[in-house]
């Protein structure tokens, strides 16, 4: 089972002008898909070729890893994201957990721009749950990194590789990471929630 480039839920253009279309078109058409091609070439005729981007992450080291890895953090980050237009509100149950987490939204806002902006070269930045407590918790890898190998709970992420805004922003990170919270798809990131225990 080869892996594919995933269908985009929006147009190239539709989240502009948080991020153009031509960034888009890089980080989408070439990035993603040149870390797709380059897995399914590592793991052609091997046990991986039978396994999906997330259980390469999980079980892969060296090479696998890194492109299973971002071939599966990027598809996680668009979906993150969503048209300006057609985002909604945040759910009641999803506020909860923020409120119960951090003390209230905007604090959750402000210590995941503060975390984005603070991981050291590339990476990503991360909203988790954490299985054992339920309590969302902010976390930051670098390079192909991701927490599902720590037994976290992904549910929001942000592309903190330069590739991912420097068309748009330079090296303005903390412009990029204040817009993304008016793109992002709040039902994906309910979607991700475990259920309460």
């Amino acid at each position: 089972m080869a892996l594919y480039l995933p269908k985009l839920k929006y147009e190239l253009d539709a989240l502009e002008p948080f991020l153009s279309q031509r960034t888009m078109n890089f980080h989408y058409n070439k990035h993603l898909q040149t870390y797709i091609n380059t897995t399914n070439t590592l793991t052609k005729d091997t046990d991986f070729a039978y396994k999906t981007a997330r259980e390469m992450l999980l079980t892969a080291v060296g090479p696998i890893f890194n492109n299973a890895a971002q071939a599966f953090n990027h598809e996680f980050f668009f979906n993150c994201l969503c048209p300006k237009d057609k985002t909604s509100l945040i759910s009641a149950n999803l506020s909860t957990y923020i409120n119960e987490s951090f003390g209230s939204f905007e604090k959750f806002k402000e210590d995941f721009i503060q975390a984005a902006v603070s991981n050291f070269g590339s990476g990503w930045t991360w909203l988790v749950q954490n299985p054992t407590t339920n309590k969302l918790e902010i976390v930051n890898t670098q390079n192909a990194g991701n927490p599902i190998t720590q037994g976290l709970q992904v549910l929001l992420c942000v592309d903190v590789w330069e590739h991912a805004y420097y068309l748009d922003y330079q090296n303005l990170r903390k412009d990029y990471v204040t817009a993304f919270f008016d793109y992002i798809d709040w039902k994906f990131v309910e979607s991700n929630l475990l259920v309460k225990a």
